[in-house]
């Protein structure tokens, strides 16, 4: 099948969205998150000992806000992507996820991959994300070794302080 050079920038904008949310996840960028989003973005996380359903940009903003904080150090990598042009302004999305997530306050290291399936919707011109969602294929989660030592650590300053952070239970569940 042919592209149009139309469908070729649209699936560009698509790639460079979500690597854009990855790095705004990783980095606390809280004002760059908030333009990935439709008003109405739907959320439904399965990992292995959790799930996280949400709907709207404020909860999703919250959300991560209040998992990616000062006591965290995380890496999302999206690899794969296949993307699917399902209307004028609208495509699908699977992206195959690696990331590592430490929490500091709790000295326990997380490691994995996950698909995403997402769903994308160009409004006023731009592509955003109107509804994501993973299954974990993988989720290890041990003890951070007391050798293990930060030396680098940008969501120390840049994520929620602990006297900052927001109750968000009522966006999880944890299974185990």
């Amino acid at each position: 099948m042919a592209y149009t050079l139309q469908q070729l920038s649209d699936f560009e904008d698509i790639r460079t969205l979500k690597h854009r949310y990855f790095r705004g996840i990783d980095t606390a960028d809280m004002a760059l998150l908030g333009t990935l989003f439709t008003d109405d973005v739907t959320v439904d996380y399965r990992g292995g000992t959790y799930r996280v359903s949400l709907s709207g940009r404020e909860n999703m903003l919250e959300f991560l806000a209040n998992s990616f904080h000062s006591g965290a150090v995380a890496m999302h990598h999206g690899h794969m992507p296949e993307i699917t042009l399902t209307g004028e302004d609208e495509a699908e999305g699977i992206w195959y996820l690696e990331d590592i997530f430490i929490d500091v306050e709790h000295s326990s290291h997380t490691i994995g991959s996950a698909i995403y399936r997402d769903v994308y919707r160009r409004e006023g011109g731009q592509w955003l994300i109107a509804r994501t969602e993973y299954d974990r294929v993988i989720e290890l989660i041990r003890p951070l070794s007391p050798e293990a030592r930060v030396t680098s650590h940008h969501l120390a300053t840049a994520g929620r302080k602990p006297h900052e952070r927001a109750d968000i239970s009522h966006l999880i569940q944890w299974t185990a």
